[in-house]
Parts: structure tokens; sequence; C-alpha cells
């Protein structure tokens, strides 16, 4: 109850940061058009793909094009999530975070963040093929396992590796090298066996969608009823409907984004300070940045 507790704590105080400097939100909502774009687009390939090949003898081509989808989804998650990264940064630092900078820093590391994009997709497309295997075996069950672990590992360490590319210009191999450092050292577990960011943020996204639900059926099912049969206006009510469900949707896809990318920076800075602290022999204990510190205090 405390993690959880503290995780509200956090929220509060990183959207307190948003509504001070309405750029942090920018690249969360850029990322989800982007994203809706690119799935829109994605789709035609695929389709052609199922067309062609079938869905027995294009298997192969279709994990093929299905992966190259999602190492583009990647892309534009980690280019706008560091947008993100450095303008909290800057904000924490300058007490502004400014859009440009956010961009040239993002170019400056483009290909790292390529980098990372493709780490992700060789264990996405390693995990599903993994549980499209549904065979009884030892062997298969193991291997879903792990797969599943690693699926989860890796999502956790992608949300700090892309801080310490952003931050502090490395690549995949040293940002890797970093965290693992700073991990080993205990400087992150307490954030994160503490603070309760992502159950805070499941929870309100859960509602949003419920609440979108509840609200579309009601207004789509509303006016398919009052129709009286008349199939024009059934169909205005269920996009109606429809509508409104993913404007919630959306809504709670850019408010989890931001949180929780709020969050791993933060950490990850306060890790880097620490560190810092203690290679300069520092016996004082460094205060985590603002939000962070006031979740746990």
């Amino acid at each position: 109850m405390q993690s959880f507790s503290r995780g509200w704590s956090f929220l509060k105080q990183a959207w307190e940061m948003a509504f001070k400097d309405k750029d942090l939100l920018l690249p969360s909502i850029y990322a989800l058009v982007a994203g809706m774009v690119i799935s829109v687009i994605g789709i035609i390939p695929l389709a052609i793909g199922y067309f062609i090949f079938g869905s027995e003898g294009g298997g192969f081509v279709m994990f093929i094009l299905g992966g190259v989808l999602v190492f583009v989804q990647f892309v534009v998650s980690y280019v706008f999530s560091g947008m993100t990264v450095y303008l909290i940064y800057g904000f924490l630092a300058e007490g502004d975070g400014r859009m440009d900078k956010a961009w040239q820093i993002v170019q400056r590391d483009f290909f790292d963040i390529l980098t990372l994009a493709a780490a992700s997709t060789v264990v996405n497309m390693l995990k599903t093929a993994a549980q499209r295997n549904r065979k009884n075996s030892v062997v298969s069950s193991l291997t879903r396992s792990a797969t599943s672990l690693l699926g989860t590992l890796w999502t956790e360490a992608a949300l700090l590796i892309l801080p310490a590319m952003i931050i502090d210009d490395l690549n995949l191999k040293d940002g890797m090298q970093r965290v693992w450092k700073i991990t080993k050292e205990n400087l992150l577990l307490v954030g994160i066996s503490t603070v309760g960011v992502r159950a805070v943020t499941g929870l309100i996204s859960f509602v949003f969608g419920a609440i979108g639900l509840g609200i579309a059926f009601i207004v789509g099912g509303g006016l398919t009823y009052l129709s009286g049969g008349a199939a024009a206006v059934s169909i205005v009510g269920v996009v109606i409907g429809a509508l409104v469900f993913f404007t919630f949707v959306m809504v709670a896809s850019v408010f989890s984004s931001y949180t929780n990318t709020a969050y791993n920076t933060c950490l990850y800075i306060w890790a880097r300070e620490v560190e810092t602290a203690k290679a300069h022999g520092s016996p004082a204990s460094v205060r985590a940045p603002a939000p962070l510190a006031a979740a746990l205090a």
C-alpha cells in the first residue's frame, strides 16, 4: 500500500512539472499519433503478404514483415521517449525543457536509438516465436518461460538504457554496462521496489478505458436504440461510440507514457548523481530529483 501511495505522490509531482512546462507532454502526443499512422500504413504490406502467401505458406514472410513493423514502432517510441527524457532532464537542471535541444539530442543519438530498437525487436520476436510454439513438451514450456522473463527484464532495462544514451551520450553496449553497474551497486533498487508508479498508471489507464467503454456503449447503444431500425443512425452511433472509446484510450496512453518516462528519467538521474558522489568520496547522501524525492519522503 505504501508503494502505491508513493507512486501516486510521484505521479502528482511529475504532472506538476508538465503543467509548468507543456513541452514535456508534446513528445508523448507525437509518439501516439505517429504510432497510429505507422500501424495503419504497416497493415498494408501485412495484408498483401497474407493475400499472396496465405496463413500457412507465408508464415516466415509474415513473421519478418511483422518484425519490421515492430522495429519501426520501437524506433518511433524511443525517439519520442528520448525527447521526453531530455526535456525532463533540462527542466530539472535548468528549469526549462527546450524542444529544439531535445530534437538535436535524438538526432545525435539516432544510431544508438536504432540499435536499442533492434535489440528490443529481437527480444520481442524471440518471445513471440516461443509463445506461438504450443507444444506441451518440457523444453517448449521452459523456452516460453525463459523468453517471457527475458522480455520483462529487457523492457525494464531498456527504460533505463534510453536515459543513459540521451543524458550521457552512451551507445547500447556502454548504456547496458552502466545500467548493470548501478543496478549491482543497488543504486536503482530503492526506487524500483518502493515507488509503485507502474501500478498507479496501470490502474488509472484501466479506469480511463473502462469509463471510455461505458460512455461509448451508452452513446452507441443509445443511438442504435433510438434509431428505430435506421441503419444510418445505427452506424453513426457505433462510429461515435468507437471514437469516444479510442479518445479515452489515447489519453490514457499519453498519461502512462509520460509518467513512466518521467519516473525512469528521475531514477536514472538520481543513480547517476549518487554514483558521481561516491566516486568523489562524498559521504553526504544525494537528494533525488524533486518528483522522486517527494515520493520517497
